[in-house]
């Protein structure tokens, strides 16, 4: 048994094709699933059907796998491990198997036909992800771009609305950032950016979302009042000052706050945040100001 053969799948072959799925495999039942399978669009959902699917037509306990940035686990990893190689798109994916007791000559053919058929809604599922990653998030700081900040807005005010729920915003931007860019390039403007971004991904709470709506402006969405939303930016306020990097180049920022009210739009409560920003800014920098409901 060979099972350090990569598989190559090309696009052609990775497209869902039901004829080659009839002919290649006798299982109607197994068919059906690998079709409902396509339809998933959660990589470790349709991971764990993969690993389940496995163990039903294999003496295989567990698989672990790593592909791109993800890493996907089903079942136990004790046992004979049996591990193999594929190859998607140019990606390498590591495959490792957890196997009851050693496959049979017959048992080995069905794991790499099985495999080479389950497998490509999973890849299907990490790439369609991975495209929406790219579509909702700026690659720099890694936090949500500005589509997907105006997205979250709006269902964060319906969420509220239904509910009665605060809801507040934060308006961040970088003092004197473009003088930072002219002073000493681009590529150190970048890496000012891209930490500020990892420094509000620290600072906000699991409930509250963190964007980058373009340039050095930053904005966070609070699920709660103006008094949690003060609460964070004095965090923000304290990481900054004490960061090597934005205290080397005397970086720092000014925020705004607003609250959300009953029956206001996403623009006005972004532009009272706004103001509020401009207050900060005019008294000094470095510090933030509410917009008072």
């Amino acid at each position: 048994m060979d099972f350090g053969l990569a598989a190559e799948f090309s696009p052609e072959e990775y497209r869902y094709q039901p004829e080659i799925y009839q002919v290649n495999d006798p299982e109607p039942d197994l068919v059906k699933i690998i079709q409902h399978l396509h339809e998933s669009l959660d990589p470790r959902t349709v991971f764990a059907c993969f690993g389940k699917i496995m163990g039903q037509y294999l003496p295989i306990d567990g698989v672990q796998m790593t592909f791109k940035r993800h890493q996907f686990n089903w079942g136990r990893t004790q046992g004979i491990k049996v591990t193999q190689q594929l190859a998607f798109s140019g990606e390498a994916a590591n495959l490792t198997y957890s196997l009851k007791s050693p496959l049979t000559p017959s048992q080995s053919q069905r794991l790499q036909t099985m495999q080479t058929l389950v497998l490509l809604p999973l890849f299907n599922a990490i790439q369609f992800q991975d495209i929406s990653q790219k579509a909702m998030y700026d690659s720099l700081t890694k936090l949500g771009n500005r589509h997907y900040y105006a997205e979250s807005l709006k269902k964060a005010i319906a969420t509220s609305s239904r509910h009665d729920n605060p809801l507040s915003i934060v308006i961040l931007d970088l003092d004197n950032f473009k003088k930072l860019n002219d002073s000493y390039g681009h590529l150190l403007g970048d890496e000012v950016l891209s930490e500020f971004g990892q420094l509000l991904t620290s600072a906000i709470r699991d409930t509250d979302q963190a964007f980058r709506v373009g340039g050095d402006e930053f904005v966070v969405i609070v699920r709660g009042d103006v008094k949690a939303a003060s609460v964070l930016c004095e965090r923000v306020l304290t990481s900054i000052s004490s960061h090597s990097l934005f205290e080397k180049y005397q970086a720092m920022t000014s925020l705004g706050v607003s609250q959300w009210k009953q029956d206001e739009t996403a623009t006005d409560v972004y532009e009272r945040a706004d103001k509020a920003l401009y207050r900060a800014k005019a008294a000094g920098r470095r510090c933030f100001k509410v917009d008072e409901i």
